[in-house]
């Protein structure tokens, strides 16, 4: 099993999660992060470091997020590894939240 990033990472992309991951799984995009499907070794640290709440194991994905497990799995291949915390982006608690955050995805 692996872990995913789901929508709510989308904009806020908090990086405290990419610190406490021991095997450098974490892929950053321009507004989102993804967990490398092939990585994760389901260590669980990441997922309560998320102030999101955006990371879930793939076998508890919320309901109608499930198309982030091949998207986790298809960003990870071209997005370069982040291995240390970044500040997130300005308007990243006005986001946090916020539904249908999918159209926003930049790659």
């Amino acid at each position: 099993m692996t872990f995913v990033v789901t929508e709510n990472c989308i904009k806020c992309k908090y990086t405290d999660c990419v610190e406490v991951c021991p095997v450098d799984c974490f892929h950053e995009g321009p507004n989102f992060l993804v967990i490398d499907p092939e990585e994760c070794i389901d260590c669980t640290l990441c997922e309560p470091e998320c102030p999101a709440e955006a990371i879930f194991a793939e076998d508890d994905v919320p309901e109608g997020q499930e198309e982030f497990i091949a998207l986790n799995a298809e960003l990870a291949k071209s997005w370069p590894v982040i291995t240390e915390r970044k500040d997130p982006p300005p308007d990243a608690d006005e986001w946090n939240g916020k539904p249908d955050k999918l159209q926003y995805l930049e790659r």
